[in-house]
C-alpha cells in the first residue's frame, strides 16, 4: 500500500521571487523546464503601488496552487530569490504569505532554499564616491 502512495506523488519546484515592487510564483516541473502554473500579484491587483504587498501575493500563490493541484502536483520544493547582486539581498513582504498560502492551498513542502545571487566583486553600486546625499 505505501508503495502505491509513493508512486502517485508528483512533485515539483516553486520558484518564488519577491521584491519590493512585485511578487512572482512560477511553479515547473522537477527538471525546471516545463512551466505548471504562473502567476504574479501584478495579476491579481488593479493598483501598481500593491503589486508587492502580502495581500496580492498570498492570492496569486493560492491560485499557483491550485492550478499546479490540479494538474497532479502533490508536493513542492520552494526557490525563493530575492533581487540580489548590488540591489537588496532580502526578500520583499510578499515572500512569507505566498509560501503560508501555498501550504495551505494542499501542496506539500519539500526543501526551502534560497537562491539569491550574490555578487563575488562584480559590479559597483550605484551613487559616487560620496553615496547618495539626501
Amino acid at each position: 500500500m505505501p508503495r502505491e502512495a509513493a508512486r502517485k506523488e508528483k512533485w515539483g519546484i516553486a520558484h518564488i521571487y519577491s521584491s519590493v515592487n512585485n511578487t512572482i510564483i512560477h511553479i515547473t516541473d522537477l527538471s525546471g523546464a516545463e512551466t505548471i502554473s504562473r502567476y504574479s500579484g501584478g495579476m491579481i491587483t488593479t493598483r501598481s503601488k500593491d503589486k508587492g504587498m502580502a495581500f496580492p501575493a498570498m492570492n496569486a500563490a493560492r491560485k499557483a496552487g491550485q492550478e499546479a493541484m490540479e494538474r497532479g502536483i502533490t508536493g513542492v520544493h520552494l526557490r525563493i530569490r530575492a533581487q540580489g547582486g548590488i540591489k537588496k539581498r532580502m526578500p520583499g513582504q510578499g515572500a512569507q504569505p505566498a509560501i503560508r498560502a501555498l501550504v495551505r492551498a494542499g501542496l506539500r513542502v519539500g526543501t526551502i532554499e534560497d537562491v539569491t545571487p550574490i555578487p563575488h566583486d562584480g559590479c559597483r553600486k550605484k551613487g559616487g564616491r560620496r553615496g547618495r546625499r539626501v
